[in-house]
Parts: C-alpha cells; structure tokens; sequence
C-alpha cells in the first residue's frame, strides 16, 4: 500500500484554499435526558475542504460523534446550521436526506453495522441495491472493489463469521463503493487491536489518495490522530483546537 505521506498529499485542509465540502455555523445540539437538557455542542463553527484525512479527537462525552451526525445528516441541530456542497440542510425534507446520505455519504461505525444475514459481497452491494444499481453492474463493482481491497476472500462469508478486522474493512468497501464525497467514521479503530487498526487506516489513506474521497475520523485513539493531516480537539462540545501538523 501507499504509505500516509503519499496518501496525503494534494488534501486541502481548512485555511489552504481547497474547495469546501461541509461547513458548519454556531452549531449547537442539545438533548433532553430526564428532562434535563443536556449540551452536546456549543456554537462549533468549522468547514472541511475535499480531499481532507482529518480527525475529530478529544474524550468521551465531548461531541464527537454528535458533531458528525450533524455532518452526515443522521440528527439535525437545536441551533446553527450545516452547509454540505453549498446546500442548507435545514432546508431538505427527510427524503433529500435520505438521498444526499445514500449518493454522497459514507458512514464507517464502531460497531461495524453489517446486516447479520447478508455475506460480505451482498452488504457491500446494499447501498447499490438502494440506489437502483442493476444487480449484474453492482456485483461487478462490489467484487472489484473487494479484490482491489484484498477481501476477495470474505465474498461469501456472513459477519459472525469474520474477525473484527475483516468486518471492519467490509463495512469501509460498503461506505466507499458508490465514491461518496465524504466519509464519516466514526471510532473506527476502537474494537480493533493496534496492528489490525493501523492496517485500516492505511487502507482508508490510499483510499482517500486513489479515489479521493474525504475522510474525517471522530477517535481518541493515539494512532489516528498521529495519522491525520489535521487534527480538530473538542472539549465539552466547543472546538479548542484546529491544527494542521506533518505527515508521519
């Protein structure tokens, strides 16, 4: 695989003049629990330009993964809004949504979200199959992609028959197959062990390299903030850094 430094070049981090892809303004997310309000993000003002391999790192509890589902259009903010390709969000129905997510979209989770019952092959040909993808044309890619990937092996298993790393790099083939403009993961190395995780990140640079797809990461995870060519720290729902650093 290419190494990261390779894989970064020609991103176009915030504040270098790339062109932009998301923007968000005074954002604010705040959620009802017992009643209680409780403040998940307050006034976030940042844009993200193409081609980006950046993380949103910071601890447990400190917006991140609120901060991204504002992004990707799973939630929608209690004040502020979010700008993706020059569109308001705040002004589409929930079908624009649905579709913006499906078409330009893709989500990479934790938890891996692969659907139990379909084999490898058959979740990585699912957002295809919503998108009206003929099935011989979604089978060709989805198999291309896996070879190019090197899970041409996993084709025809089922998730519980995979190790977390495998599922892991499935559910990245499944979040890249229709070349999304933007990429969300989120703690996408925190069931993986440091070597299994560092493999996936290399496969998500040469990704961002090859096909140019923007990745932005939500992780505390030491090894992914060392990797990404800007690093954006939140703490307590407020950003209180944003810095470009060196590739490793």
């Amino acid at each position: 695989m290419h190494n990261i430094e390779n894989a970064l070049q020609g991103a176009s981090p915030a504040g270098t003049g790339g062109e932009e892809i998301v923007r968000c303004e005074r954002l604010e997310k705040i959620y009802q629990d017992n009643k209680v309000p409780v403040v998940a993000l307050r006034g976030v003002d940042f844009s993200l330009s193409r081609g980006e391999f950046s993380v949103v790192a910071g601890p447990s509890g400190s917006g991140k993964t609120t901060l991204l589902n504002m992004l990707g259009a799973l939630d929608r903010p209690t004040r502020g809004r979010v700008i993706f390709e020059g569109e308001d969000l705040a002004q589409k129905s929930r079908r624009e949504l649905a579709d913006l997510r499906l078409r330009k979209i893709g989500f990479v989770f934790q938890a891996y979200n692969l659907i139990p019952v379909l084999t490898a092959l058959e979740n990585i040909e699912f957002t295809m199959m919503l998108s009206g993808v003929p099935e011989r044309e979604r089978r060709r890619r989805a198999l291309a992609l896996m070879e190019e990937l090197g899970i041409a092996e996993l084709a025809d298993k089922r998730p519980g028959e995979m190790s977390g790393g495998q599922q892991q790099r499935v559910a990245v083939a499944r979040a890249i197959i229709n070349t999304p403009a933007l990429v969300l993961a989120d703690e996408p190395t925190a069931n993986l062990d440091s070597e299994t995780g560092a493999r996936l990140l290399d496969l998500m640079a040469e990704m961002n390299q090859k096909k140019g797809i923007t990745f932005l990461f939500s992780s505390h995870d030491p090894q992914v903030m060392a990797r990404a060519r800007r690093v954006i720290l939140l703490r307590d729902g407020q950003i209180v850094e944003d810095r470009l650093q060196d590739s490793p």
